[in-house]
């Protein structure tokens, strides 16, 4: 079985071709809260820079991801933070 950790870079990956994309599994942090489960891969932090998110608002680049996320947001995963930018507001 591939890990939500693949499964969202494969998938954001094919969609956004990002210039950056940063995926963080932070369920270790979450332990013992609602939606955490032991095995872990329930709480992921994502940084995405794309060419995509050019001349969209924060709200409409997030909604993006969650549409390309959304079987993982209703099975699999518990919480998703984001940070979407365009390669102009990148500042690494």
């Amino acid at each position: 079985m591939t890990s939500v950790a693949d499964t969202i870079r494969q998938k954001l990956t094919a969609r956004f071709t990002p210039l950056r994309l940063k995926i963080e599994d932070e369920s270790h942090r979450h332990a013992g809260h609602a939606g955490a489960r032991p095995e872990g891969e329930t709480h992921f932090s994502v940084t995405i820079t794309s060419a995509a998110f050019v001349g969209e608002t924060r709200v409409s680049r997030q909604r993006l991801v969650y549409q390309m996320l959304a079987e993982e947001l209703a099975t699999r995963v518990h919480a998703l933070s984001l940070t979407t930018l365009a390669p102009d507001e990148d500042r690494r």
